[in-house]
């Protein structure tokens, strides 16, 4: 063990830590949850500090030896090869103070190591002096959490893109098929089972799109406010120079914000972010349980569709494949809502120049884009791709529905149409063989009003 000492006194730290005091008085003070920060997330914060230290360098702040030995230290820190020193809990001391320092200290000691010091020698190169300099966790927190999720939301593009080309190309496979629609799960007009596809994959694009939208406000960045958004402590170029020099270490696009303060105040970009997860996550529960009944049975349900079998479905009923894929969706969607739920909590819960509760929005959000990412996936791959359609059950259940009676209004009218499902309903014989017997069409004229193109379409 070695000792380092803060401004509440001093206690031991592993000698062979890079991290320092106040992480290891964090450790001690948050046992919580085991869970770390998400590697994507120490990313963004070293990015973070390699952007301020050269926009100090520029605004000559900091001398040059120091801050490149920072910079060099912040890229081994972007590179992963650091992330088993990030130790403190996600739910932590407000604001995140507890991770910046961690961040701080890590970097200083590996920038020390560097310069052929040891650990703890922060005469050298000091967490808060140098690596902190011209910053507050205040604004350095909330700009690693837009990095990290602009970041993470580039897989997350790829994987939506790809759930949405999946459906789109059953929807093409499955456009001649004719079946029975239903409306308040009762028998309805027919459909197509590719028209419904085509309907999913249409709502998967939208909501990639309501996404996509709601990110663009992530890109305006507040560091450079530092403790309340006055830019107390910084050069007067410094604002400029750190979200240049940000943009260039984390390939984004970002700009300057045009209020500091506000940008430290309010949340309501990552409630928009986390908004519009929460909307693909409910279209996404709403199409995994339709696909579920969809292929229901396979004896006792609608079984108009049969979902790849990926693993055994009972430890005690031999032969039973459940829909495990559509069951996960709805799992990790529901997390995606809870998560929401937290957000929108925290983000009204800031007072004045700060909101505290940013840890937790961190984790919220950054947790509901990678698990979002890696489902959709998955569903893609082992479900939507292998769906394959029980043709005969679809034109069964087609030609069996009540719903049929709608296409004849045009021809025979709303009363005598529902008198024959009316019959239909009571005898169980099917509507063709009941307007045929009752003479009110000949069989020719039944065929070419049920002529399943028709039912389908508008027609003149």
């Amino acid at each position: 063990m070695r000792k380092e000492k803060d401004t509440l006194g001093e206690i031991e730290v592993p000698e062979e830590a890079n991290y320092g005091v106040q992480t290891a008085r964090a450790v001690s003070n948050f046992p919580i949850s085991g869970i770390k920060p998400h590697p994507v997330f120490i990313r963004a914060s070293a990015m973070v500090k390699w952007a301020a230290a050269q926009a100090n360098l520029s605004c000559g702040k900091l001398d040059r030896h120091v801050g490149k030995a920072i910079m060099k230290a912040s890229e081994e820190v972007i590179s992963g090869r650091w992330n088993n020193e990030f130790v403190v809990d996600v739910f932590q001391a407000g604001a995140g103070t507890s991770h910046n320092m961690n961040t701080n200290e890590v970097i200083a000691n590996l920038a020390i190591l560097s310069q052929g010091g040891r650990r703890g020698e922060y005469k050298l190169i000091h967490p808060n002096d140098h690596v902190n300099m011209s910053q507050s966790t205040n604004d350095v927190f909330p700009t690693a959490i837009r990095v990290a999720a602009l970041l993470l939301l580039r897989p997350f593009g790829a994987s939506i893109t790809k759930l949405q080309k999946a459906f789109a190309l059953k929807s093409r496979e499955f456009d001649p098929i004719v079946k029975s629609g239903r409306t308040h799960l009762q028998d309805a007009v027919p459909i197509r089972l590719g028209q419904e596809f085509g309907a999913y994959a249409r709502a998967i694009s939208r909501a990639k799109d309501r996404v996509g939208n709601a990110q663009e406000s992530l890109r305006e960045v507040g560091i450079g406010g530092s403790a309340v958004g006055t830019g107390i402590n910084t050069h007067r170029r410094y604002q400029k120079e750190v979200v240049r020099a940000l943009s260039k270490i984390s390939g984004l696009t970002l700009v300057p914000t045009k209020n500091l303060i506000e940008r430290m105040q309010s949340m309501a970009d990552f409630v928009e972010v986390s908004g519009a997860l929460r909307e693909l996550a409910l279209e996404l529960i709403r199409i995994a349980n339709d696909l579920r009944l969809l292929a229901s049975g396979p004896r006792t349900g609608f079984f108009e569709i049969v979902l790849p079998p990926v693993q055994p479905g009972s430890s005690i009923m031999p032969g039973k494949v459940n829909p495990v894929m559509a069951e996960l969706t709805n799992m990790v969607c529901y997390q995606v809502l809870g998560n929401d739920l937290t957000i929108s909590m925290a983000a009204q819960a800031g007072q004045l120049e700060l909101n505290v509760m940013m840890p937790v929005i961190s984790f919220n959000l950054l947790q509901s884009i990678e698990i979002l990412t890696h489902t959709m996936g998955v569903f893609a791959d082992r479900c939507i791709k292998g769906i394959t359609a029980n043709r005969e059950r679809c034109q069964e259940l087609a030609d069996q529905s009540i719903g049929l009676a709608t296409i004849l209004n045009p021809s025979i009218g709303y009363e005598a149409a529902a008198s024959v499902a009316k019959e239909a309903m009571a005898t169980g014989k099917s509507l063709r063989q009941i307007v045929v017997d009752r003479r009110i069409l000949s069989k020719e004229e039944v065929d070419r009003v049920l002529d399943p193109a028709r039912m389908t379409e508008p027609r003149d």
